[in-house]
Parts: structure tokens; C-alpha cells; sequence
């Protein structure tokens, strides 16, 4: 079975277990080779913002709006699995481990230095090099501040803010603060429309 882009999306969006050395995981060897060639262009010099949005184009073979802004460096060792909205603004120096998928809202915001992971190992050891996917979902209008660690599984309510520093270990509801190593709720946010 050819391991096609969308099939490997489809495999991830199931929560496929993967065995190393199986298809997919040859798969994950090819795409972050993939991704080291793109990121390395997008890192190694500087390019307009128009070039920075079709290589990011590239490296998740997917159409990336025009509003779309990322200061580098950007580091991935996937890249196909990450979906992007409208006005999203990624700044330097983050760590996307995409295979299991990375969907961020319109509008939202994610600070320096910011990891999102999406696989987990096998917790046996004779299987530790086997992984489990799983998707984070940021939704629209979030604020990730600087220096946080998103971890697989977590889907992150619209209007949201995440505090600097924080490892967000479970899911955040909408318009909540979140802060600290578990980030907590700390305060739900009052929207108001004027």
C-alpha cells in the first residue's frame, strides 16, 4: 500500500497505532526528510513574507491563506499534517511535531519558542520505539504565549489565552487563562462586544 499524503492524514486522524519500521513509520522518515529541506529554506535566509507563505505551502502541501505570518526560525520533522487558519501569526523559534496533526484557528496567535507535540511512545519498553497519534486543535483566537508545550490530545478553546511557560496537559475550554506546569484555568475571559 502506497502511503499517499492524504492517506497518511487519514491513517493519523484514526489514531493509527504505529509499529516501527511499518509503512508509516517509513513515511515519517521520508516526510521529515522532506521538511529538514523546506525548513531549511525558510530558516538559512531571509525571504519576504510571500515566500515564507509558499514555502510553508510546500512543506504542508496545503493552500496557506495570504494573511498568514511566521517569523523564523521554524522547526517541524513532519509538516503534512499541520492545518492552518486565516491571520494566524507563529513567531520564531517553534517546535511542531505534526504527524498525529496541528490545526490552528483564525486569528491565533503562538509565542516564541512554542512546542506542540502530537505522538506519544509506547509506555512498554520492548515496544518503545512504536507511537501513538494524537491531534491538538487550537481554536480560533487563541493566545499562546512564549515558551510553551502543547501536549498530544489537548484541543484549546476559541479565545483562549495561554500563559508564557506553561505545558498544557489537557484540554482548555473557550475563553479561559490558563497558566502553569499543568496549566490550570485561572479565570474565564468576559467578551464584550463594543
Amino acid at each position: 500500500m502506497e502511503i499517499t499524503t492524504q492517506k497518511f492524514r487519514d491513517l493519523m486522524q484514526k489514531g493509527t497505532y504505529v509499529e516501527a519500521g511499518s509503512e508509516i513509520f517509513e513515511a515519517f522518515h521520508k516526510y521529515s526528510q522532506e521538511a529538514l529541506k523546506i525548513t531549511s529554506e525558510i530558516n538559512c535566509k531571509y525571504n519576504p513574507p510571500e515566500k515564507i507563505r509558499e514555502l510553508f505551502s510546500k512543506l504542508t502541501e496545503s493552500e496557506i491563506d495570504e494573511t498568514f505570518g511566521l517569523f523564523p526560525p521554524f522547526y517541524t520533522d513532519c509538516g503534512k499534517n499541520i492545518k492552518i487558519g486565516k491571520n494566524v501569526f507563529i513567531n520564531a523559534c517553534c517546535r511542531f511535531q505534526d504527524q498525529g496533526g496541528i490545526e490552528i484557528g483564525d486569528g491565533s496567535l503562538i509565542g516564541h519558542n512554542t512546542t506542540i507535540a502530537t505522538l506519544n511512545h509506547d509506555f512498554n519498553p520492548l515496544k518503545r520505539q512504536n507511537l501513538t497519534p494524537s491531534p491538538v486543535k487550537i481554536g480560533k483566537n487563541v493566545w499562546i504565549g512564549s515558551d510553551c508545550t502543547i501536549l498530544p490530545g489537548v484541543t484549546i478553546g476559541d479565545g483562549a489565552i495561554i500563559g508564557a511557560g506553561s505545558v498544557v496537559t489537557k484540554s482548555i475550554p473557550t475563553n479561559a487563562i490558563a497558566v502553569g506546569n499543568p496549566a490550570r484555568v485561572i479565570k474565564e475571559i468576559e467578551v464584550n462586544n463594543d
